[in-house]
């Protein structure tokens, strides 16, 4: 899953993709380089991000997916969003997925939305919004508290008969990094649930502040995570570089493929 940050203020690449050009020419890039989902967000969520009014993820949001849609007919366009509103305009407009940070807590429509279009949802584990989450890493028992969040929410959904579901256990947001990297330790945990189960690593800082480094200096951390994470059986990896993760699905893939 290629991400394309639409958001000026985004931790790694914010307002780097202003024009149509540009946004075009990425896009290009990341299905060449294997990418099966484009991740298109225009709300930032890293920590301490403001808010952004409604109308203005929507003024982001929609013209990019008709101008993806137009340029690149066949791509499978997931939607960064947790508001309701912004998910049914993006599906109207061709998006095909719903990536949604709060997993139904921010907006009580989004399940209702969600299964009036049957769409596939990738619902994360967050507590709080992207403003207040790392006051709120606290936990009786971090990773049985994740795996009940996630019964819980597969109970609502399946109620709700959404069908497709995707779990991401939310790497970075209300995690302090030791929680982060306890996470990827148990990460086959989530596969009891059967369902695919979405990694977002990239760049992030549990990787930067481990190396004293930056997000820009981050990709050889990101690359070594990920082999980590697919190891641990996640399904999709959701990255800024594309080429360097397609290349750890490979490799690990061969890997699978040849034990005894």
């Amino acid at each position: 899953m290629g991400i394309l940050n639409l958001t000026p203020d985004s931790f790694f690449d914010g307002g780097k993709y202003k024009d149509e050009a540009s946004i075009l020419d990425q896009v290009e890039y990341m299905l060449n380089h294997g990418a099966t989902f484009i991740d298109m967000g225009a709300y930032s969520s890293r920590p301490g991000a403001e808010h952004v009014p409604e109308d203005e993820e929507l003024k982001r949001m929609i013209p990019v997916v008709d101008l993806i849609l137009k340029k690149f007919p066949d791509t499978l366009i997931s939607v960064d969003t947790f508001r309701s509103k912004v998910a049914t305009e993006s599906i109207e407009h061709g998006a095909a997925m719903i990536n949604d940070i709060s997993a139904g807590n921010l907006d009580e429509a989004m399940f209702d939305t969600v299964a009036n279009h049957q769409v596939p949802y990738i619902m994360m584990h967050m507590k709080g919004t992207p403003k207040s989450m790392q006051k709120q890493a606290t936990y009786d028992n971090f990773i049985n508290d994740l795996r009940y969040y996630f019964s819980e929410k597969i109970k609502e959904t399946t109620s709700k008969k959404i069908n497709d579901v995707i779990i991401d256990p939310g790497f970075g947001f209300a995690k302090t990094t030791g929680q982060n990297y306890t996470l990827l330790n148990h990460l086959d945990m989530f596969q009891t649930f059967g369902l695919p189960i979405l990694i977002g690593l990239s760049r992030k800082s549990m990787i930067y502040k481990v190396l004293e480094s930056s997000p820009q200096e981050a990709l050889n951390g990101t690359t070594a995570l990920h082999t980590v994470a697919l190891l641990k059986g996640a399904n999709i990896i959701r990255a800024h570089d594309v080429k360097e993760a397609m290349e750890c699905v490979k490799l690990v893939t061969a890997l699978k493929e040849n034990a005894l």
